[in-house]
């Protein structure tokens, strides 16, 4: 069978130097804000609800997994769909569907439709991360990707920070069920703003190729089944796994950390649950733009971003000692850079990605990765809740996340070789998206 090839990619993205791509930006950026701060809202919400429902800490562990359950399976399908057709109706159904689950969570009272609620925000959830990485290699070149990345990525963070600064007030003031009402209708601004500039997007008459149809290029599926088999993605996967572990810990069980172990009340919970999540929205643009200003420099990009995503997780290992040390501030200042040494690392991960596999596939790509990476989060919140409940410390939980980090240093250097997809030295995928393949 003769399987048709795809055609060869310019040497710069098509949408290089188009206005319309920092609108683009703004939009993955705002979006993910969203994206972070609706997930975030029952790891908020969880010692007001463990209260009032009677749960204790390993059902709430099992009801924060929940969301993994479903967001890790639909990575790769997600990522899939918006290669073959484009990120605008795509993005825009998973939003629908995430939105809509936060808003029901208000009116449930049981475990299993608190569980099918998060279930359902996660397979919204599948779509915004490949699409962003799909939109910056489409339309920005490597020496931009890093910093790019960044800006988009520190809006997620930002979520994260503004849903743990405001949450514990409108749930003191409102009740968490109206919190999680709110936080739902919330999300349709964005919707609205996303829809109404697809629109003016696709209008627009330029000679480059529209950011919503970017599935023109469509791979096979021979091409994606190659990708799985590319030691390169097991790289990929097994170091976001220990990345994300210890990422999904913090967001999962960070809060309910600082009230159930170290015993802050309500402001000091709100305050060391947000300030971390603040400080590393910077720290994730100040990491990407400096990976951008070594590549630039003409250093090997996959050495660069391998060498910042090491540095990162590495600092992020304080999580460990974090757990041990007996004084309450100590700890949360040790989890504050931990968490920062998290933001160094993510967005060179995230270019890393597709500095390594063929463009048409990035989505794809990425979809693999964090496909990995929350099969971290199935387990993380799971396994905690578990460990805390049976020892009654996090200590033992916080050591594990610690040698998964070392464990997925040791992945990205083992299995991702010193080149690109755009270098010598192709793999056998890469030659496969050039030429004609005959099987």
């Amino acid at each position: 069978m003769v399987l048709p090839a795809l055609p060869a990619l310019p040497a710069r993205p098509t949408g290089t130097g188009s206005p319309r791509r920092w609108v683009l930006l703004g939009l993955l950026t705002s979006g993910l804000f969203f994206c972070y701060a609706q997930r975030g809202t029952l790891p908020v919400a969880a010692p007001f609800m463990m209260k009032e429902l009677g749960l204790n800490a390993a059902s709430m562990g099992i009801l924060l997994s929940a969301f993994f359950w479903s967001y890790s399976l639909a990575q790769v399908p997600a990522g899939w769909l918006i290669d073959r057709y484009g990120v605008g109706r795509v993005y825009a159904a998973g939003f629908f569907i995430w939105t809509v689950a936060v808003a029901l969570t208000s009116f449930t009272s049981t475990i299993a439709l608190l569980i099918a609620m998060r279930m359902l925000l996660g397979l919204g959830q599948g779509v915004p991360f490949p699409a962003s990485a799909h939109v910056v290699a489409k339309w920005f070149a490597p020496g931009e990707r890093g910093g790019v990345t960044g800006v988009y990525l520190s809006g997620n963070r930002l979520g994260q920070a503004a849903i743990g600064a405001l949450g514990p007030a409108l749930i003191g003031a409102f009740g968490w069920r109206t919190f999680f009402l709110f936080a739902g209708l919330a999300g349709f601004l964005w919707l609205a703003a996303w829809l109404f500039s697809m629109r003016w997007l696709e209008s627009s008459q330029s000679t480059l190729a529209s950011p919503v149809r970017m599935g023109a290029v469509r791979p096979s599926l021979n091409q994606f089944l190659e990708l799985l088999q590319d030691r390169r993605m097991a790289g990929v996967f097994l170091g976001y796994f220990g990345y994300d572990y210890a990422w999904f810990l913090f967001v999962t069980w960070m809060p309910g950390y600082l009230v159930i172990e170290r015993k802050f009340g309500p402001q000091e919970m709100a305050f060391y649950s947000s300030v971390p999540f603040l400080a590393v929205a910077f720290v994730i643009i100040l990491s990407g733009i400096l990976g951008d200003y070594l590549v630039r420099s003409g250093l090997n990009e996959v050495t660069v971003r391998k060498s910042l995503i090491t540095a990162g997780m590495l600092i992020a290992c304080l999580i460990v000692p974090a757990g041990i040390v007996t004084d309450n501030v100590t700890s949360a200042w040790l989890l504050t850079l931990a968490i920062c040494g998290l933001g160094i690392a993510a967005p060179n991960g995230w270019v890393l990605t597709q500095a390594i596999c063929p463009k048409p596939l990035v989505a794809t790509a990425t979809g693999i990765q964090n496909f990995g990476g929350n099969l971290a989060g199935v387990v993380a919140p799971a396994l905690t809740g578990f460990i805390a409940h049976k020892t009654g410390s996090f200590e033992l939980a916080f050591t594990i996340a610690g040698v998964l980090l070392l464990l997925g240093i040791a992945c990205y250097w083992l299995l991702i070789p010193k080149r690109s997809s755009d270098g010598l030295g192709e793999s056998n995928l890469e030659v496969t998206m050039k030429t004609t393949v005959t099987s």
